[in-house]
């Protein structure tokens, strides 16, 4: 089941920094339970899509927000539903309603997981989407190595 909301429950925000502990780089993980409260802090506008199992159990989050007068977006699934269609019934539902979405993407696989295994970039995925990448627009900091990607309607 897809929601959409204006705001997280507890237990939703709890869901969430889980699955982004376990499926980002350790560089971007949540050292503690204000993590993710601080990260959803910086959004400006968020819109929040969840998808949910049969039994209630939070499967992906996707966010879309306002930055620097544009529309972005995060998306986050649990590598249990990798490969399913998931990911684009996300994407999807984020891109009714808007002319453009922009997101941060890595593109490198030389990152690692809390878990010790290389974080895989989803570039590819994007770019099946209908996303176009901007090489020359980058974002490099202590946390992560991204490029921008957007797509039109």
């Amino acid at each position: 089941m897809l929601l959409n909301k204006t705001f997280l429950t507890s237990s939703q925000k709890t869901q969430i920094s889980a699955i982004w502990n376990n499926e980002y780089p350790k560089s971007l993980s949540f050292t503690d339970s204000k993590g993710f409260d601080n990260y959803l802090a910086t959004l400006s506008e968020p819109l929040h899509y969840i998808l949910e199992s049969e039994s209630g159990a939070l499967l992906a989050w996707a966010c879309k927000f306002i930055r620097d007068n544009e529309k972005w977006f995060a998306v986050i699934l649990d590598e249990k539903i990798h490969g399913q269609g998931k990911g684009t019934l996300l994407l999807n539902a984020l891109k009714e309603d808007e002319p453009v979405l922009n997101a941060w993407v890595i593109d490198k696989e030389e990152a690692l997981k809390l878990n010790g295994e290389i974080y895989k970039s989803p570039l590819n995925f994007y770019l099946k989407n209908g996303f176009l990448v901007y090489p020359e627009i980058r974002l490099e900091n202590e946390k992560m190595s991204a490029v921008k990607i957007s797509w039109k309607k």
